[in-house]
């Protein structure tokens, strides 16, 4: 996938959300949105699917960085982290790469600033393998 990277963790999802959780904090990253996809889908369409949450990451001094180089950069914030359960019963976390989002912004120091944020997300990863 080219606009991201994943892992697939030995947990159940619960406990993968927890996970995700703790090391996102490790790395200076808190949750901002959290969207449960699963329920949203049922109470509006009423479709049962697996559980898929998309977790809003965020690192505040690096958002203010990113927001002080270009004050519409909020469109791409904050870092999503997918949760889904597989049909086996798996779990697969997914991380939006920063790098392959922030090449939509020409702004000086903005891709140092990705791989920055890229790299504490590929080390929230490797904790979780």
């Amino acid at each position: 996938m080219s606009y991201g990277f994943s892992v697939k963790v030995a947990s159940n999802f619960d406990a993968a959300i927890e996970r995700v959780t703790e090391a996102l904090q490790k790395e200076g990253f808190g949750i901002l949105t959290d969207i449960d996809v699963k329920a949203t889908m049922k109470k509006k369409l009423d479709h049962d699917r697996l559980p898929y949450r998309i977790l809003g990451a965020c690192n505040p001094p690096l958002a203010k960085q990113a927001i002080e180089a270009d004050a519409d950069i909020g469109l791409l914030l904050p870092c999503n982290v997918v949760v889904r359960e597989e049909e086996d019963g798996s779990v697969i976390v997914s991380f939006m790469d920063p790098v392959a989002v922030m090449k939509l912004v020409a702004r000086p120091g903005v891709d140092e600033l990705a791989n920055t944020v890229r790299e504490k997300l590929l080390r929230v990863r490797d904790a979780l393998a």
